[in-house]
């Protein structure tokens, strides 16, 4: 039986983030410089001072382990087990967290150039919508809803961000 990407969407998102930076990072700038195509070769891989600068100013496993905490705070709130004042309208701003504020600030200034950053940016915003949402849910009585929430698109956009965190960790390890 062949292996179908729309079977397993984790597995599949997984392979295509999995190397995603570093790849990017490798490509652009690469052997090909002189192609004939618009546009290529236009942007060079971050040199060893900017991967150094970048990797001094945000602490990634850090960033990580704040994200994956979050799992566990959700789960805690829905069990009843958090003295926690959870704020939706808080929780789904994105540029609020130490990521986000990176994100948004010196990161988009260093990296921004990148669509993988933009990738990771644009997933890490969906990572906050959906922990909101899974609050918003709690809060309204829907409790089945917000668990079905907590354990599929918030753990899926969860891991997205995990990984890509890991995957720029390594891009910029490698110049």
């Amino acid at each position: 039986m062949q292996w179908l990407a729309r079977d397993h969407p984790d597995k599949a998102v997984r392979r295509f983030e999995m190397g995603f930076f570093s790849r990017f990072f490798g490509a652009i700038g690469g052997a090909n410089k002189q192609s004939t195509q618009p546009g290529a070769g236009a942007e060079t891989p971050p040199d060893e001072r900017l991967a150094a600068q970048v990797l001094a100013e945000i602490d990634i496993d850090t960033a990580i382990a704040a994200h994956e905490n979050w799992k566990l705070r959700l789960q805690n709130y829905l069990d009843g087990k958090s003295s926690e004042d959870l704020r939706p309208e808080v929780i789904c701003q994105d540029d609020r967290c130490d990521l986000g504020k990176w994100l948004h600030g010196p990161g988009r200034e260093r990296l921004g150039r990148y669509p993988s950053f933009s990738v990771l940016v644009a997933k890490h915003k969906y990572f906050h919508v959906q922990a909101s949402t899974v609050v918003a849910q709690a809060q309204g009585g829907n409790e089945e809803e917000a668990r079905r929430i907590l354990n599929g698109s918030y753990r899926l956009a969860s891991g997205q961000v995990v990984l890509m965190l890991k995957e720029l960790k390594k891009g910029l390890s490698e110049r």
